[in-house]
């Protein structure tokens, strides 16, 4: 691994669709995919395109068989034999610093079942729900970028830390109105909180001597109707963009939502899985070989 140190940022955006993505401007999401890899996910075929589920095998590195969250109701999980990739970087690195925030309680709260990342995490204190509008959106969304860019700032550079912000706007626009000009709004909008993620990163006075690996990604679609948990290529499809250690640039190896899980296990050198665990370092799924072992960790290779 790097002697430097490393940090890892996963950034959440629920329910982007691909096609639309590719239509909004987002220059910051873009830079992330130029300095590394952009590329469309088709979510796995035992994985149901709902929130929970596709959250759950992105953060775990397993299968709904294995996390047993099947909807958006985290009830009788079994996260506690599956953790997030959060809590096992934790566990495997003590004093290793993290930020996880939400505004979507059943990720971040006992809420449904939950958290979702074991240790909870910060919840913005807006409407939800029917009383809930877009500015409320807007403004839980804000929240949560703004109080993950304060902990980015923070942290010291020696332990390294791990990170989960979670933005929930888009998603809830395509519910609300599909896939139209209010969705592409929040779209847009959730690129700049991006940026300002990204800002508070590379304002860091040690930035110098820190490798860090970014991960944004979104777990599902939507039907141009809004709405989602079908089958079709518009709820199926999702998207991953990553750039820092270990992520190649270019080439066209598939994905998987669990390879998030994978990749980040990889680069921070955390201790075998067990076998339910099929998340693989990005760019290793086309290499694999029938009946080859996945890599183990590896040197990191570049930072964003």
């Amino acid at each position: 691994m790097s002697a430097t140190a490393t940090h890892v940022l996963l950034i959440g955006i629920d329910g982007v669709r691909h096609d639309t993505f590719a239509e909004v401007p987002t220059p910051h999401l873009d830079a992330i995919g130029a300095a590394g890899l952009h590329r469309p996910v088709l979510v796995h075929p035992d994985v149901p395109t709902i929130s929970g589920p596709s959250w759950a095998t992105m953060l775990t590195g397993v299968l709904p068989a294995s996390h047993r969250i099947l909807d958006n109701d985290l009830t009788g999980n079994e996260l506690a034999a599956h953790p997030d990739v959060v809590h096992r970087a934790t566990s495997h690195r003590p004093g290793m610093q993290t930020f996880v925030g939400a505004d979507w309680q059943p990720l971040v709260t006992n809420h449904s079942g939950g958290p979702l990342l074991a240790g909870g995490g910060f919840l913005p204190d807006c409407p939800r729900g029917s009383d809930a509008g877009p500015a409320d959106w807007h403004c839980a969304d804000q929240l949560v970028v703004d109080a993950a860019a304060d902990a980015l700032s923070g942290f010291t550079s020696g332990p390294g830390s791990v990170s989960f912000v979670y933005l929930h706007g888009c998603d809830t626009a395509g519910h609300h109105s599909g896939v139209g000009p209010l969705y592409r709004e929040l779209i847009a909008a959730s690129d700049q909180r991006v940026g300002q993620l990204l800002h508070a990163l590379e304002a860091r006075s040690s930035r110098a001597e820190e490798d860090w690996l970014v991960i944004a990604a979104t777990d599902h679609g939507h039907r141009p109707e809004g709405g989602h948990g079908g089958d079709t290529d518009a709820e199926r499809t999702a998207w991953i963009s990553a750039c820092g250690p270990g992520v190649p640039t270019g080439g066209s190896a598939p994905l998987e939502l669990a390879d998030v899980a994978g990749h980040v296990s990889h680069v921070l050198g955390l201790p075998p899985r067990s076998e339910a665990f099929i998340g693989l370092p990005f760019g290793a799924r086309a290499a694999l070989r029938p009946g080859a072992a996945a890599p183990g960790p590896g040197r990191a290779g570049e930072s964003c």
